[in-house]
């Protein structure tokens, strides 16, 4: 008996679109469709539901098909305590390596400070370059002496660099967009770039010379579509540079592999993988060569990272590392949970290494080349990320190129102004950061790290004569709310952290959505809320908290009747009074009886806690 044969088979009618919809304009109640479908930063629109795609576009393929390598950050200062890190990685599941420097695009706070050849032979002590494992060096213009230092060591190991996956990822234009400086304009400097490459291309090392890393543009709040824009611009940059140093335009297209940030919106992240290999590909149709799988690296992004809550960030990395891995990334590295504290210990390496290999050796998400190929929603997305990332691709070409643009200013430019929209809606808690703006825990334990955040090993020091253009800073969303939770925390170090009483009128049913609403919304800036008891005199309970601030919270119909005199009897006690939603028609007389302030979704939240902390004291 088949499937179809069973019963099962015609109990359940085909669904279609028609009837879909009936259902949810039911359960809109006259509202209009528009509020399901929601928008990227880059304009995209993403809708509930899709058709089935009827001409799937091409496959996003790795450049080798099965697994994706599973990286793990050398980035500990300590060239001891690095080694025996990245061993146990290695021992731990890790396929490879992610070397970074003080002074690269990924030195969040961490980063290796000597590249010195002591140094780095201990960093690397008993590590077998010759087996093949994949290790990806970070740029970095802090380390100038990083590539010749472990070209010797190869050397001196007598290990044949063809049998290497040593990259060096040589990527002068994004420390030029992290940095803001130059040592040299680009058309001289592109001649030495040039020149470094193809001499290591002669040695052997080809995998991975040059690297199109356009984390940088993530880290500071751009767009997708910005992020898509500057790897094509930066690759395109390169192969020029490359060309016209006497290298095959088919044997530099080889030396180039790709760097992504992968964040927690897991489709888009899906999308601008697979779009990247699409839009690659055409440029390589534009330059007459016949598309080739490309080498794309994806970390997870750091501007998602919070300090606050850190174990949230196990949920955002595993979202990342999934939507990377679907969307065809060929290496990933997953950063620790506790990166944005400091130096991650074992154990919070040891998290990393398994959010991939569970999504490996459990859910086997690998064994599908390209699955979300064919999906409607997918398609759609993916193509419209390809149609804005080359719209931003062709700006930056505009301009001059992307150094011209760099150093004109008007691509940072575009950048702040999608980062200012973010942060504003960060602000308003409409995008949501669980552990920050929302859900607080502001009782959390300390988690422990090798060494504290540094962030002067994300700092490189200009030359003398160098270039100087705005800089792309790499920003977490979440840091305005953990300024605020951090001057609570020297408060209650001293004593106590500032508090908000939560008058609560009427019954427990009636108050306790919006007394939850505002204790969550003032502990995100580590404001302690104290719960007033059902029927108590408010005023005495005021009193009795220790609080400088109250807040009513009930219902509408509880408002009408007792908010005005509740407001009254708080600020004859010497409250600084606010109201949980939003006043309507008693705005007027709330106000008039010493409502200072009303909470509710989509206010400045941000704003309100600054205010609400300084009258706190």
């Amino acid at each position: 008996m088949s499937l179809q044969d069973a019963p099962l088979a015609g109990v359940f009618p085909p669904g279609n679109e028609e009837g879909w919809r009936k259902i949810v304009d039911r359960a809109l109640k006259g509202a209009s469709f528009d509020r399901l479908i929601s928008k990227t930063y880059d304009g995209v629109e993403i809708s509930p539901l899709y058709p089935r795609a009827t001409a799937p576009g091409p496959r996003a393929l790795r450049a080798t098909a099965g697994r994706w390598s599973i990286l793990a950050r050398v980035d500990v200062s300590g060239a001891d305590a690095a080694n025996a890190l990245a061993l146990g990685d290695l021992e731990g599941g890790a396929d490879g390596l992610h070397i970074v420097f003080a002074g690269a695009q990924g030195a969040y706070g961490t980063g290796l400070s000597d590249d010195g050849e002591d140094a780095l032979a201990h960093v690397f002590d008993k590590i077998r370059f010759d087996y093949g494992i994949p290790a990806l060096v970070e740029f970095s213009p802090a380390a100038p002496k990083a590539v010749d230092t472990l070209l010797r060591l190869i050397d001196r190991a007598h290990i044949e660099p063809s049998i290497t996956r040593l990259s060096f990822g040589l990527d002068p234009l994004g420390a030029k967009a992290l940095h803001g400086f130059a040592p040299a304009p680009w058309a001289q400097e592109s001649k030495s770039f040039a020149a470094r490459a193809k001499s290591l291309a002669a040695a052997g090392y080809r995998f991975g010379t040059v690297a199109a890393d356009a984390r940088v543009i993530h880290a500071a709040g751009g767009t997708e579509a910005q992020e898509l824009g500057f790897a094509l611009a930066a690759a395109l940059a390169y192969l020029r540079a490359l060309e016209e140093g006497g290298v095959a335009l088919d044997e530099a297209r080889g030396l180039l592999a790709f760097r992504l940030a992968a964040d927690a919106d897991e489709f888009v992240t899906i999308a601008k993988f697979r779009a990247l290999r699409r839009l690659f590909a055409r440029v390589e149709e534009a330059c007459g060569l016949t598309p080739a799988p490309i080498f794309v690296h994806a970390e997870t992004a750091w501007r998602m990272m919070t300090r606050r809550d850190p174990w949230t960030n196990l949920l955002r990395a595993t979202l990342a590392s999934f939507g990377a891995a679907i969307g065809g990334a060929d290496a990933v590295t997953v950063l620790p949970f506790t990166q944005a504290l400091g130096a991650p210990d074992d154990f919070a390496r040891r998290l990393a290494r398994d959010t991939q290999l569970v999504l490996q050796d459990e859910s086997h998400i690998y064994a599908v080349d390209d699955p979300a190929s064919g999906s409607g929603g997918m398609e759609a997305l993916t193509e419209a990320l390809c149609e804005r990332g080359w719209a931003e691709f062709q700006s930056l070409e505009a301009e001059g190129g992307l150094a011209a643009a760099l150093e004109k200013g008007s691509f940072q430019g575009r950048i702040a102004e999608v980062a200012g929209k973010r942060a504003q809606n960060v602000a308003r808690s409409r995008d949501k950061i669980t552990g920050s703006n929302a859900f607080p825990d502001i009782g959390e334990a300390p988690v422990a790290t090798l060494a504290p955040f540094d962030a002067s090993l994300a700092e490189a020091p200009a030359p003398a004569g160098a270039l100087k253009s705005p800089p792309l800073r790499p920003r977490r969303l979440a840091e305005p709310f953990e300024t605020l939770r951090d001057r609570s925390d020297a408060a209650a170090a001293k004593g106590a952290r500032p508090r908000i009483f939560l008058a609560n009128l009427g019954a427990v049913a009636v108050f306790t959505a919006r007394a939850n609403f505002a204790k969550n919304f003032f502990e995100a800036g580590g404001i302690e809320a104290v719960f007033g008891e059902e029927g108590a005199d408010i005023a005495a309970a005021f009193r009795a908290s220790g609080a400088k601030l109250a807040c009513i919270c009930s219902s509408d119909a509880i408002y009408a009747e007792k908010a005005v005199e509740a407001a009254r009897d708080l600020a004859a006690a010497g409250a600084r009074v606010y109201l949980a939603g939003r006043p309507g028609e008693l705005e007027t007389a709330l106000r008039a009886a010493g409502v200072a302030e009303f909470i509710y979704a989509g206010g400045d939240m941000f704003d309100t806690l600054q205010r609400a902390c300084e009258e706190a004291g």
